[in-house]
């Protein structure tokens, strides 16, 4: 099967085209409960059909959170995989959040599971954590790039034990996400229009200190329930803030299960989005 046009030529057309927006599909016990669906497989099955059928004909991406479909174990993988292959379908791009990081031939086999056009699984980016070495990444690279894909590498992220790694410094004086940054840029060096390796940059965060100019997107969760709006984009990303993807979960998710209610609260933070990339 040849490969797809590259992620980053797919992701700056889908921005471009339905708005600078992801949306995570978070099926958590509590979420679960507000929609007044059971935390069971059922409740887990109606409530991420239901975010495909509302959202993945509009928006540029979809994040579903792996762990919350393996807590179910082998049926919520099945649901996992539907909602992959059905997102796609409608035209979504899907950013599996995985978070995956590790060495040789078992990152390898990381790389299979989400890179792989054959896998089931197969997504058109995955989260990874470069904090083994970003070297130790190469399978993960290499998988996407042979395939179309994408990877968005962990750079600065908002949780606060983050810093006590993220920040710390190199022996040349960078900080560890810095030194990310960097490699990330010298993977997206020539690519037209976009990069396809993103970093995850939080979007709570004020000013980062860091360059974010890696010719690539700079995935922003933190927009909505964690407090930040699509008016702090500009001032935590500067003149990186075009490449931007923000990211909202619960401030979407929490308006279901009514799919119309849905649809216009994406619709809402996309058009602010623009709004403020537009106007910084």
């Amino acid at each position: 099967m040849s490969p797809l046009e590259p992620f980053g030529a797919r992701l700056r057309h889908a921005m471009d085209t339905r708005g600078p927006l992801c949306v995570g599909i978070d099926p958590h016990a509590s979420l679960l409960t507000a929609w007044g669906l059971n935390d069971d497989i059922a409740g887990l099955e109606r409530f991420t059909r239901t975010v495909v059928e509302a959202l993945a004909d509009r928006v540029a991406v979809l994040k579903p959170q792996s762990a919350f479909f393996e807590r179910f174990g082998s049926r919520g993988i099945a649901v996992l995989e539907k909602s992959v292959a059905e997102a796609r379908e409608a035209g979504a791009l899907v950013l599996m959040d995985a978070k995956r990081g590790d060495i040789g031939s078992t990152m390898g086999a990381y790389a299979a599971t989400y890179l792989d056009k054959d896998s089931p699984l197969f997504s058109d980016a995955v989260t990874v954590s470069p904090y083994l070495g970003f070297g130790s990444l190469r399978p993960a690279l290499d998988a996407a790039a042979a395939s179309g894909a994408g990877v968005f590498v962990l750079a600065l992220t908002s949780n606060p034990e983050g810093a006590e790694v993220q920040r710390s410094t190199t022996t040349d004086g960078r900080s560890l996400a810095q030194l990310m940054l960097d490699h990330m840029a010298a993977e997206n060096a020539g690519a037209e229009p976009l990069g396809s390796v993103g970093a995850v940059v939080g979007a709570t965060l004020g000013d980062v200190g860091v360059n974010l100019d890696i010719n690539g997107p700079l995935l922003a969760p933190g927009i909505g329930a964690q407090g930040a709006t699509p008016a702090d984009l500009p001032g935590v990303f500067g003149p990186a803030v075009g490449n931007v993807v923000p990211s909202v979960s619960r401030g979407v998710l929490r308006h279901g299960p009514d799919v119309a209610a849905l649809r216009e609260s994406a619709t809402r933070f996309a058009d602010e989005v623009r709004s403020a990339v537009a106007g910084r």
